[in-house]
């Protein structure tokens, strides 16, 4: 009779390098990092394409894949179809930083056994996109809390804590947080 085996966040039989995450092809990964190295100042443009479905649901085309919706919950005269505009870009960050934790880690040669990020945000909606109270207030997310999950095989926690604030640096969705980007809305 063998022993029972724990399961952790849903697998038996972890993979090498990455436990129980659905394993990273590292070789394609050190290829993206030499590539990078190679040509550092490459830009790339990534598109989306967002169309009005009716009341506050959307669809958001990117690349071939299916639309991704976006929707309002019902305190927000929406339909509660989908994450809103603000929870998206919550889950954008979350989704960014798991994937450079996870990448670093595989990069390190660590054993990821858990990676979870718990996110939250504050913000003040009562200009109801312009139309509601217009007084001066900071408009958007004034604060958000990551809280970060983190369960590498061996690794001490000053390790993990290093990676997070490294990842953080290096997140593009991080840097869209915390840092003025160039926005220009015009009439097509």
């Amino acid at each position: 009779m063998t022993a029972p085996q724990t399961v952790l966040t849903g697998c038996l039989m972890p993979e090498a390098t990455t436990g129980c995450l659905a394993p990273i092809d590292k070789d394609g990964l050190e290829k993206l990092i030499a590539a990078g190295k190679a040509d550092p100042k490459v830009i790339k443009t990534l598109k989306c394409k967002t169309v009005a479905e009716g009341r506050f649901r959307h669809a958001n085309y990117i690349r071939n894949l299916a639309p991704y919706i976006v929707d309002e919950p019902p305190g927000l005269l929406g339909d509660d179809t989908a994450p809103n505009p603000s929870e998206a870009s919550l889950a954008a960050l979350g989704s960014c930083l798991a994937v450079g934790l996870h990448a670093n880690a595989v990069h390190r040669g660590w054993t990821v056994r858990k990676l979870e990020l718990q996110l939250e945000g504050d913000l003040n909606i009562t200009a109801v996109w312009g139309t509601g109270d217009v007084s001066e207030k900071p408009v958007g997310f004034t604060d958000v809390r990551v809280r970060v999950e983190m369960e590498c095989d061996g690794v001490p926690k000053e390790e993990v804590d290093a990676l997070i604030a490294h990842v953080t640096r290096w997140s593009p969705v991080a840097n869209t947080f915390t840092r003025p980007v160039n926005l220009e809305v015009a009439l097509a």
